[in-house]
């Protein structure tokens, strides 16, 4: 498509507080979606917010979905100690909302859901206060890795089905929109007092009923907060830009999304799943 519309320009990093993020982490030798997915938000999140999204389990993701840049193949063995890091590096940073994710290992039984658990362990024992969300894969339909994540207490379970459903077989041709929304659905009823989140691009050749299809989809499923946004093409190797969605059009997302029943709806260009999620948060809380 054409050059992006004013409204997609983003800063370039830089700055003192982004360096000392970057150097933290470094320290604590740790990944972050932020730059393994290449987010048009990191030089705001890590210079002005001093906040990333941890990305465990490796940085070699066993699926190669069209729309991410995170490297695929196969991942090495995953690092026990991680967890722990972490933990180290989320109070270095004096986080109050930690958001933590992980490449897809298909090649482990559980799907890395105990290094989940693990690491809300970790964090936990370093400070309670802390609040976790975690941003997980599919686990390939495992029910018994979403008991582990919800036994271990997140007070959000994120995961995102990440486009319509008749895209799934171009856009993620490993993963199954039905298998998606049964995990959100599993882990409300495994607790229904955890917060459920999950969230979608748009841009990607979608039509708009099938967004709402969405939007009624996350009702059903009893998710209580959607994130919309739009989809930047990392390079010319992924899915291509179909359509730029205007701020207005991600307005009318909201407004139908709360009309068909949803809780909270953010929705906006450069919105993420893991954007502003300590605000979001705090902002649900007050609505409740």
């Amino acid at each position: 498509m054409s050059n992006r519309p004013e409204w997609l320009k983003v800063r370039i990093p830089s700055g003192e507080a982004f360096f000392d993020v970057r150097r933290i982490l470094r320290s604590h030798n740790l990944n972050t979606i932020c730059e393994d997915a290449l987010c048009p938000n990191i030089a705001e999140c890590w210079g002005k917010h001093r906040t990333a999204t941890f990305l465990i389990l490796g940085d070699i993701c066993t699926r190669a979905c069209a729309f991410c840049a995170v490297t695929s193949g196969r991942p090495t063995q995953y690092d026990l100690l991680e967890p722990a890091r972490v933990a180290a590096a989320i109070s270095d940073l004096k986080l109050k909302h930690a958001v933590i994710t992980s490449v897809d290992r298909d090649d482990l039984n559980d799907g890395g859901a105990a290094i989940f658990a693990q690491t809300v362990h970790e964090v936990r024992s370093r400070d309670r206060e802390v609040k976790i969300e975690l941003l997980t894969p599919d686990f390939q339909g495992s029910l018994e890795s979403v008991r582990t994540i919800i036994e271990a207490g997140p007070d959000i379970f994120s995961h995102n089905v990440e486009t319509v459903r008749r895209l799934y077989s171009d856009i993620r041709f490993k993963s199954d929109y039905t298998t998606s929304f049964g995990l959100l659905r599993a882990a409300k009823a495994m607790d229904p007092r955890i917060i459920t989140k999950t969230g979608i691009m748009v841009g990607l050749g979608e039509e708009r009923d099938e967004i709402l299809g969405v939007l009624h989809d996350a009702v059903d499923a009893g998710v209580d907060i959607l994130t919309v946004g739009q989809y930047l093409r990392p390079s010319t190797k992924h899915a291509e830009i179909k359509k730029y969605y205007h701020p207005d059009e991600f307005a009318e997302f909201a407004l139908l999304g709360k009309q068909f029943g949803l809780r909270w709806v953010f929705s906006g260009p450069l919105i993420r799943s893991s954007y502003h999620a300590e605000d979001v948060f705090d902002q649900m809380l007050a609505e409740r």
